[in-house]
């Protein structure tokens, strides 16, 4: 199944990179292709990883990389990398700003 990164998902990487830089440029780079190959492998198993509780509804799941959290969603043709963030970030705001329903 092919990945699909979102604009989103593209930004957020981004950011973790730049952040990481600040204090060691190299480790940022690296860090930075181990998420992205940590997302590409989704394709392999893409339903293992847990719907969000609460709002299962939605179909949006997350795979945990260390303090950083993959948020995707299985679609019929391919998988939707939504989000790449920093787990103490609050992702249910980003992902359901009007609460969910």
């Amino acid at each position: 199944m092919r990945v699909v990164f979102t604009a989103q998902a593209k930004a957020g990487l981004r950011s973790i990179a730049l952040y990481i830089a600040r204090e060691n440029k190299a480790r940022s780079q690296t860090f930075s292709r181990e998420l992205r190959a940590r997302a590409l492998q989704i394709a392999d198993a893409p339903r293992i990883y847990p719907l969000i509780p609460r709002y299962e509804i939605h179909g949006v799941r997350r795979r945990v990389a260390g303090d950083y959290l993959i948020l995707y969603r299985v679609e019929e043709d391919r998988i939707s990398i939504l989000h790449i963030l920093h787990g103490a970030q609050d992702y249910l705001t980003m992902l359901f700003p009007d609460g969910g329903d």
